[in-house]
Order: C-alpha cells, then sequence, then structure tokens
C-alpha cells in the first residue's frame, strides 16, 4: 500500500472512531496518518470542522504533556511505526502553531538535549505570546538557567517570580513536570541562599530570601532540612513567632516518621525552645518543648541544650522552670482543695508536666541541687500514682550519706508503703518523724495523717481521731491537703466516716462525763510541739470537724458535727449560722431543723423554736433529736421537754380527731427524747394517745417503759392493764390492776369506773375469776403467795369490786368468802344477812350462809342451806365446799345421805336428789354415795344420770369387794336395759356371773327377774346367730341356760347352733 493510500485509509479509521465517540483512538489514527503524508492529514482535519480540530488539538495536548495515554493502533493497520508523543507534539504544532503544549515538549526535548540556550530564548518568545501561561513558562526558563550553571541565580529568580504569583500552581508543576530535577533545583535555592548569607554585600531583600525558604519547604515537605534552614533564618532574623511555626512543621515530620531517629526530634524540640526562650512570653511551651527533648533523648537533648544556651541562659531557664514548676504545683494544689469529689483522684493529671519538669532539671542541674529535685520528684510521683518509683528514690536518698530533708523523705516513704500495703514500714516511717529532734511541721502533718490511717486499718478508730485532731491542730491547710492527695482515694471515704463517728463520740463523752473504754485510755495525751488532744476537749472536735467540713463541703454529717461542737464551746451564734448553711441546701432536713430549734428555745424565741419543730414533725423523723440529747446540756434539754409536753396537751384538751392526736404524739415523742425517755407525764400521756388510736402494743411499750424506771407508777399499771384487757391477755391485764390496787385502790377503783361497761364488765369478771382460784388455792395449800399476801390481795379486790357496783350479787359472795378465808365468818354472815336478809333467796346465797354454819357445826342448818346449790349449781357448791376440812366435808356427806335416805323413804325422790348430790360433793364422789344417787335418779327416770353415776362408781372398783362389783355390774345392766341398750346390758350382767354366779344370780331374781333377763340373752343371741357370729352367740346363750334352764327358746337356739357349727370347736 502506498503512503497516500495508507493515508486516506487511516483518515477513514479515525473519522469512523470519531463518529463512534472515541476521540482518543480517532486522534492516534489522525496522528498515524499525519506521519505517512501530513498536508493530506491536516486538509482532512480541517475538512471535518473547527469543533472537531479543536476537540483533536485538546487531546494531543495532554499527550503531549503526559496528563492521558496515547492508544494502540491494531497491527494489521499500522503502514508505519505506532503514534508516540514526539509525532504527536509535530502534529500539534502543524495543527497549532506556537502551541503551548508542544512547546513545553519540544522544550523539554531540549532540556534533555542540554540545549538550554534554545529554551530560554524560546520561553523568551512564548511569554509574549502566552502572558496567562507566564508561571508554566518562568517556571520552564528557569529550570534552562538552573541547569545551564553559568545563571543560575537567573532561574532562582524566575522560580521565586512564579511562586509569587502563584505558590500552588507553582509547587504542583515541580513536583510533577519537574519531579526529576527537584534535586538540582533545591540545591541551586541553597546555593543562591549561602552565597548572599555569607556575602556581605549586599544582595537580595529579606523578602526574597523568606520567598527561597518558602518555595523550598514547600517543594521538599518532608525534608526536615528545609525546615531547619528556615527557621535558622527566622532566628537569626529575630522573627520568633514564624520560627517556632516552622519548628512546630519540623517536629510534627520528624515525629510521624519511623525514619528518624529520636535525636532528631530531641534536637527540633530544644531548638523550638530556644525560640520560645527568645520570645520571653512562652515560658510554658519552652519547658514543654525541653521536657518533651529530655524524656525523648536526655544525651543529646543535653549536648544541643548548651550548645544552644550560654551558661546565664542556662541558668536563667532553670529559673524560670522552678517558677513555673511551682505556679503548677500551687495550682494542683488548689485543685485539690476544690475537689467535690473526696474519693476522685483526676487533679493527679495535672502532675505529668511538674514530672518532666522536674526530670529536665535533674538533668541539667548540678549535683548541688539535686537531692532536693529528686525529693521533689518523688513526692509528685506518689501523688501522680506511680508510688513505686517515688519508693525507689525515696529509698536511694534515704540510704545515702547526706542527711538532708529526712522528715520529707520519711513522710513521703511512708505514704508510699502505704499505697503498697506495707503498714507496718510505714507506720516506722511515720514513728521516726516523731522521734526526730526537730520535726518540720509539713511533716509531721503527714506523718500524722499517715499514722492515723494505719490505726484506722488496725482498727483503732479512737487513735486515729486523735492523730487527725492533733494535725488539724498544727496545720489545718496542710492536713487537708494530706487527706485529699496522700491517703490513698480508696481509703477516703472510710476515713471520713470513721473520723466524723470518733468526733461524735467525743462530744458525747464530754457531755455525760463518761470514761474512756479501756482501749482508748491513755497516761498521757497525745502531744506534739506543744499541742495535745485530751478526751472531752471539744475545740479538738471543732477542729476536726473543720477538717471534715474542708474534705467534704456539701457532708451535712460534718457541718453538724462543727455546729455541736460550737454549741458547746459556748459558741451559740456561730453554731446557729452553721446550722443555717446547712439548711440552705435543703430544708427537709430532720436533725438540723431540731438543732435549730432547740437553739431559738435556747434564746428565747418560742414562736420560731414551734414553726421548727412543727417542720421536724412534718416530715416524721422525730428519732433525729436522739443524737442531739448527748450533746446539748440538760437545761437547754429540759426547755425542749416541757415546750413539746405543753404544746401536746393543749393540742389534746383544744382539738379533737386522730389527726390532732397524731400530731400530740409526736410532740410527746420529742419531749421524750429530749428527756432521755424519763419522762412519765410524757410517756403516760403518748401511751394514752397510742391506745386512742387503736395501737395497743405500743402503748403497752411506752407504759412499760415508765414501769421499768418506777414500778410503783399505778396510772401506767391501769392504762397497760387496760391494753392487755383488750388484747385478751387476761392473766396480764389482772395481774397489773392488782399490782396497782396494792398502791392506791382509790384511784385504781375511779379508773375502773371510768372504763365502758362492757370493758368495765371484762375486767371485773377477770378479777373475780383470780379471786376464785386464790381462794381455792390457798385452801387447797397450792398458794403461791404467803397465806398474809392472798389474803390482803383478796381484801383489795373484794373492796374495789363493791364500790364498782355493790349490787352485783357476785361481788358479795366473793366478798363472804374471802371473809370466810380469812377465818371472819361471823363478819361474812352478817354482810350477807345485811344485803340479802335473814333467808336469802338465791341458792349461792343460801350456800354461803350453809358454809358458815357448817364451820359452826351446826348441821342441820349447813344441809338444808347447802343442799339448795346441790343440783342448782354443782361447781359453785364445790367451791363453796373448798372452805371445809376433809373431817366436815365427812360429817356433812353422812349427813347429807341419811337426809337423802330419809325422804326415798318417804318416796319422795325429788326432795332426795339435792341431798343425794350433796353427799356426792361432799364426799368427793364417795362409790356408796353414788351409788345411792344413781338409784334416787333412778327412782326419777333420770337414766342417763343413773348411768354416770354407776361408771364412776364402777370405774372406782378394787379387786377385794367382790359383792359390791356383783351388784354394781347388776345395777348398771338394769339401766342399761331401761334405756333398751340390751346388748351392753347383757355383757355388764356376764361380768357379774363371770365374778361371782350366785350374787349375780340373787341380784337378777331381785330386778329384773330370772326368766326376763332370760328372754333378753335370748333375743341377743339369735340377732348374733343371724350375723354368723356363732362364737359369740354360743357364749351368750351359755350364760342365759345360767340365769334360765328351764327356758325352751334358748334350748332351740342352742341345738341351732350346733347343727349350724358342728365340726367347729365353740368352746
Amino acid at each position: 500500500m502506498s503512503a497516500s493510500e495508507a493515508t486516506v485509509a487511516l483518515c477513514q479509521e479515525g473519522t469512523h472512531c470519531l463518529t463512534s465517540g472515541d476521540l482518543a483512538l480517532a486522534t492516534a489514527y489522525y496522528t498515524a496518518a499525519f506521519s505517512c503524508n501530513a498536508t493530506a492529514t491536516v486538509e482532512h482535519i480541517r475538512s471535518l470542522g473547527r469543533s472537531q480540530e479543536e476537540r483533536l488539538i485538546a487531546t494531543l495536548e495532554k499527550w503531549c504533556v503526559g496528563q492521558s495515554r496515547i492508544p494502540k493502533i491494531p497491527v494489521d493497520k499500522m503502514v508505519s511505526g505506532a503514534p508516540n508523543s514526539g509525532i504527536a507534539a509535530v502534529f500539534l504544532s502543524t495543527l497549532s502553531p506556537n502551541n503551548l503544549a508542544s512547546s513545553f515538549f519540544k522544550m523539554n526535548t531540549l532540556i534533555k538535549a542540554e540545549r538550554f540556550e534554545d529554551v530560554i530564548s524560546r520561553c523568551n518568545l512564548l511569554l509574549n505570546i502566552h502572558p496567562k501561561h507566564s508561571v508554566e513558562l518562568l517556571l520552564t526558563r528557569g529550570l534552562a538557567w538552573v541547569l545551564s550553571e553559568t545563571h543560575s541565580r537567573n532561574g532562582v529568580v524566575d522560580y521565586i517570580q512564579a511562586f509569587v504569583k502563584q505558590a500552588s500552581e507553582t509547587v504542583e508543576f515541580v513536583c510533577t513536570r519537574q519531579k526529576e530535577y527537584t534535586s538540582q533545583v533545591t540545591q541551586a535555592f541553597r546555593n543562591y541562599i549561602a552565597l548572599h548569607e555569607n556575602s556581605s554585600e549586599s544582595g537580595p531583600s529579606d523578602s526574597m530570601l523568606n520567598e527561597c525558604y518558602r518555595f523550598l519547604t514547600a517543594v521538599s515537605p518532608q525534608d526536615i532540612r528545609m525546615y531547619k534552614m528556615q527557621a535558622a533564618y527566622l532566628f537569626e532574623k529575630c522573627r520568633f513567632d514564624e520560627c517556632v511555626a516552622v519548628y512546630a512543621k519540623a517536629i510534627a515530620i520528624s515525629s510521624d516518621s519511623t525514619k528518624n531517629k529520636p535525636d532528631l526530634t530531641a534536637c527540633l524540640l530544644v531548638d523550638r525552645a530556644a525560640a520560645y526562650f527568645s520570645i520571653g512570653s512562652r515560658t510554658k511551651d519552652m519547658i514543654q518543648d525541653l521536657t518533651e527533648a529530655f524524656e525523648r533523648s536526655p544525651v543529646e537533648a543535653k549536648r544541643h541544650f548548651e550548645e544552644l544556651f550560654m551558661p546565664q541562659n542556662a541558668g536563667l531557664i532553670v529559673d524560670q522552670v522552678r517558677g513555673q514548676i511551682e505556679a503548677d504545683f500551687s495550682t494542683y494544689r488548689e485543685a485539690v482543695r476544690n475537689r467535690s469529689d473526696l474519693r476522685s483522684s483526676s487533679d493527679s493529671e495535672m502532675l505529668s508536666t511538674i514530672v518532666h519538669a522536674l526530670q529536665f532539671l535533674i538533668y541539667i542541674s548540678q549535683n548541688v541541687f539535686k537531692r532536693e529535685l529528686s525529693i521533689r520528684l518523688a513526692d509528685c510521683k506518689l501523688l501522680s500514682g506511680d508510688f513505686k518509683s517515688a519508693l525507689e528514690i525515696c529509698s536511694h536518698l534515704l540510704a545515702s550519706d547526706q542527711k538532708t530533708y529526712q522528715n520529707t523523705l520519711l513522710a513521703i516513704r511512708g505514704f508510699c508503703y502505704l499505697h503498697a500495703g506495707d503498714n507496718q514500714n510505714a507506720l516506722m516511717d511515720f514513728q521516726k518523724i516523731f522521734e526526730h529532734e526537730s520535726p518540720h511541721p509539713n511533716s509531721c502533718v503527714k506523718a500524722l495523717c499517715g499514722r492515723g490511717l494505719v490505726r484506722m486499718l488496725r482498727g483503732s478508730s479512737y487513735l486515729t481521731a486523735v492523730d487527725y485532731v492533733t494535725a488539724s491542730r498544727l496545720k489545718l491547710d496542710e492536713t487537708v491537703l494530706t487527706t485529699k492527695s496522700y491517703v490513698p482515694w480508696n481509703h477516703r471515704g472510710l476515713l471520713l466516716k470513721v473520723l466524723q463517728e470518733e468526733g461524735q463520740k467525743m462530744l458525747q463523752k464530754k457531755t455525760t462525763n463518761q470514761a474512756p473504754s479501756p482501749c482508748q485510755k491513755r497516761k498521757n495525751p497525745v502531744e506534739l510541739n506543744g499541742l495535745s488532744f485530751k478526751e472531752g476537749d471539744v475545740s479538738g472536735v471543732y477542729h476536726l470537724a473543720s477538717l471534715l467540713l474542708e474534705l467534704d463541703q456539701s457532708d451535712d454529717v460534718s457541718r453538724i458535727l462543727c455546729a455541736d461542737a460550737l454549741y458547746q464551746m459556748g459558741r451559740v451564734e456561730e453554731a446557729h449560722k452553721m446550722l443555717l448553711v446547712s439548711l440552705s441546701g435543703n430544708s427537709q432536713k430532720s436533725p438540723v431543723l431540731a438543732r435549730l430549734a432547740l437553739l431559738q428555745l435556747k434564746k428565747g424565741f418560742l414562736y420560731d423554736g414551734n414553726q421548727l419543730i412543727k417542720k421536724v414533725i412534718h416530715i416524721g423523723d422525730t428519732t433525729c433529736l436522739l443524737p442531739i440529747m448527748d450533746v446539748f446540756t440538760q437545761e437547754d434539754r429540759g426547755l425542749m421537754q416541757d415546750h413539746c409536753h405543753s404544746s401536746a396537751m393543749t393540742i389534746l384538751k383544744t382539738k379533737q380527731g386522730d389527726t390532732y392526736v397524731k400530731e400530740a404524739i409526736a410532740y410527746l415523742s420529742l419531749a421524750i427524747i429530749a428527756s432521755g425517755g424519763r419522762a412519765e407525764n410524757s410517756l403516760l400521756s403518748r401511751a394514752r394517745c397510742y391506745g386512742h388510736l387503736g395501737q395497743k402494743k405500743t402503748a403497752i411499750f411506752d407504759f412499760s417503759a415508765i414501769l421499768k424506771e418506777n414500778p410503783s407508777n399505778v396510772e401506767a399499771l391501769c392504762g397497760r392493764s387496760f391494753m392487755y384487757l383488750v388484747l385478751n391477755q387476761q392473766k396480764e391485764a389482772v395481774q397489773d390492776i392488782i399490782s396497782a390496787l396494792t398502791l392506791d385502790p382509790d384511784l385504781v377503783t375511779r379508773e375502773l369506773l371510768a372504763l365502758k361497761q362492757e370493758a368495765q364488765t371484762v375486767i371485773t369478771q377477770w378479777l373475780y375469776e383470780h379471786s376464785r382460784k386464790i381462794v381455792v388455792a390457798n385452801c387447797n395449800g397450792s398458794q403461791e403467795l404467803s397465806q398474809k399476801d392472798a389474803l390482803r390481795e383478796l381484801s383489795l379486790i373484794g373492796h374495789c369490786l363493791l364500790q364498782i357496783n355493790e349490787n352485783h350479787l357476785k361481788w358479795h359472795t366473793l366478798y363472804s368468802d374471802i371473809l370466810v378465808a380469812s377465818g371472819k365468818c361471823d363478819q361474812a354472815l352478817v354482810h350477807l344477812q345485811k344485803f340479802f336478809g335473814c333467808d336469802p333467796e338465791d341458792a349461792t346465797v343460801k350456800a354461803r350462809c350453809g358454809l358458815i354454819h357448817m364451820t359452826a357445826n351446826n348441821l342441820q342448818k349447813a344441809v338444808d342451806s347447802l343442799h339448795f346449790l346441790a343440783e342448782a349449781d354443782p361447781k359453785e357448791l364445790e367451791f363453796v365446799l373448798c372452805f371445809l376440812n376433809t373431817k366436815q366435808r365427812q360429817l356433812l356427806a353422812q349427813f347429807a345421805s341419811q337426809e337423802g335416805t330419809a325422804w326415798g323413804k318417804k318416796s319422795q325422790q325429788e326432795k332426795a336428789l339435792p341431798y343425794h348430790s350433796l353427799a356426792i360433793l361432799s364426799s368427793n364422789k364417795s362409790p356408796q354415795h353414788l351409788r345411792q344417787h344413781a338409784k334416787c335418779l333412778a327412782h326419777l327416770k333420770q337414766y342417763t344420770r343413773s348411768l354416770a353415776d354407776m361408771d364412776e362408781v364402777i370405774t372406782r372398783h378394787t379387786n377385794e369387794d367382790v359383792k359390791s362389783q356383783v351388784g354394781d355390774y347388776c345395777m348398771r345392766g338394769y339401766i342399761l336395759l331401761l334405756i333398751s341398750k340390751d346388748e351392753d346390758a347383757i355383757e355388764d350382767y356376764m361380768k357379774a356371773l363371770h365374778l361371782n354366779q350366785a350374787l349375780a344370780l340373787s341380784c337378777i331374781a331381785s330386778k329384773p327377774g330370772r326368766q326376763s333377763l332370760a328372754q333378753t340373752f335370748h333375743k341377743t343371741a339369735l340377732h348374733h346367730c343371724e350375723q354368723q357370729l356363732h362364737e359369740k352367740a354360743w357364749k351368750i346363750t351359755e350364760c342365759g341356760f345360767v340365769i334360765d334352764h328351764y327356758n325352751s327358746d334358748l334350748k332351740k337356739l342352742k341345738n341351732r347352733l350346733k347343727r349350724e357349727a358342728s365340726g367347729c370347736l365353740l368352746h
């Protein structure tokens, strides 16, 4: 294919790609065509139109400047070589003469060919044609100047002109388009700077040199040498702030790079510190740089420091660093003082700068100052939490020959041991301080605080408080700082509580004049330079409370403790102000309100005091007065007690309703507490209020509290008895009433009369029952009390009951019983006849008269009077008979039995029955009288009672009296037959036959008759036979034959049983 044909074919391919939108490939085809036939290709391009031509030119420009790659043309369509940047540049210059991109390409080619003069000339020409692109042209011409080496100064000038015009574009152009020549360019700049800095002749302006440095750092941003050159220049020109900024960039680069050694960064930090020093107002920044430099590389930093600073300047720096350390430490101490959270240690972060500054000073200072600085360093390390390093430093210094600052070192090391948990060594170090000839005050404070903490951990709370009191008196501010910073944070809360508790105990012992416990006794008070603390020393407690307030301003317990101490010191107004401060934060603080109320009452402000008491009552925490009682004087407590009691009484008298009763209870509770729990009148009133509200057990508690102190308080005894009454505790209620009766019978009677009728009825009945028990016990000889005491008690109860209700029959009978028990039978009879006449109608009264007649051996009158009660109320008769001795009862039983028999013979069994009953009760249920009584009942057809009597008789059988036993079984059997209990009756008759057949048959013949009973046996045996109970039927049949041998029915049944049970052994 010829060149012209190839050109046409390539142009056609380019047009096809252009139409399809592939501009880059189309441009590549046109470039290949241009290499075959330039003229034809240019004509073809122009025929496409101006817009297409401009698009192709733009693509060619990108190729020339290297912004995009030239696409490859398929091998089968290439006639000549593949298109390249050189052909593209020629093609571009043909399409657009003086095109900047093609010109740059050509100039780059010339530069590589070292044709620098041609480049310079070309640039000069293009600067006139393309003024808008002066930066690129200046930079290209400048490169040519630099590379020519003969006129490198002109090149530097061109670079600076471009940099001043457009700094970012200049840096980008140099770093991308001239990247391979960057080292030559920077070297040219350095030579330029060196030439003019070392020359005494007038050279470029400072601004020019400054721009040179700026250009270098911009083009080589990671080259620390450029920053050091610029910084050195700025330092020389006394432009220290700019110098600091440049060093900051260099330090940042050096710190971020892993290739740079710590020595380099350390030197840069020292350089910047020199700039800070020169500024004069940036001491803190200077110290920070120096400390960081010495931390990174102590040796290199010290070498560079000595190179930069003259001895006099180094001395100034040391003074400045010392001053800054003191200022920072003062700031730290102030932060500790103002710390709100006692357990916090957040302020320790402030010490890191001080620690680094001290380490710097130790590096550069002379040996004479290193001991003092090391002590400060150990102190700061301890405060910052690094107690291990601090311990190591202290131990090293204490082991050295130099003996200065021994107390300080011992104090620091003691706390190091404390933090490490070595309490024993800590205590030894603290003790050495006290043993020193002239201990330093601050060291003494630390030692006291440390020793107090050790004592607390060992359980000696009192001695802990003594140490802290002494420390507070010595130096309060130092004690606060020591506690907040040196004491381990996890012990501070406990320490605060322990000191509060011990302070309260000290105040209480001062008030109550109690002696210290053995573990707290000391032969001598703790003494230190004239300062001492003795138990009961209120001023010492005040100092302790002041310390506690400084430790935690929000703690009300400490504030109250301080107020209490001020009160005991007689500084009432100050105590009042202190309490008001505590109240300002929260008006619902009962302990504060109670104290304020007491102080107002003390000052005579009754209204204000009462308002405060009302607030306490409204809150509902009356127990807040309990700790106050151990602090305030008896006189002042009396004011509170009297005021509260009178207020309660006023409420109870003038207002009604449970709400007001509860309010009165609150006042009374305060009065009771104020009295130390000994106000009987207040306790009594409160107990009654509780009883009114239905709180019986609480009322009993108050009554018991009164009686514990004063067992003879009749009102309390009555009150408690009435509460027991409501709780249905009979024994306790009666016991209290009796105790009260022995003290003041009249008052007790009035109290009982004041009760409601229902309650009065119950309590008097209980007293009645109790009296009867005493009477019975006295008659039986089982009385726990002596007879004299028992009779006195009975007499009191009897008189009391009669005074309550003299129309009550029981009370009169009881009173007569008491007189009889006392041996005053005549008086008893007179009393009964006085109230009931000579012939009383009531059986119980008649019985008492009969009892009196019996004591006079008048059997007839006795029996006539007593027998009425035998059937009416046997239990009451038993009680009456307990007054008689055994002989009297036997005579009474015998006579009564005779009377009953006499009436029985007259067939008047109804009249005989009471006498037989009297005989039974008098004889303690003698079998003889029981049999008579049973027969009488049987005649009266009261078979159930008669059967009961015979049961009782049979249970008392003995083996000797067979005849009686046979008769009893036959009698009971007969009664059972009468009530149709045939089977039970047969059982009794069979027992009688078994005991004695002849006697039994004789009794049977009398009642009910042998034939009749035999028929009953037959009937029962037949029933068992039908139930297939053959053995039982056989036994009954056999016994029936014993009773009646001729009974035909029994014979038939016997034969039947033989037939049905043949082959079985029946007997």
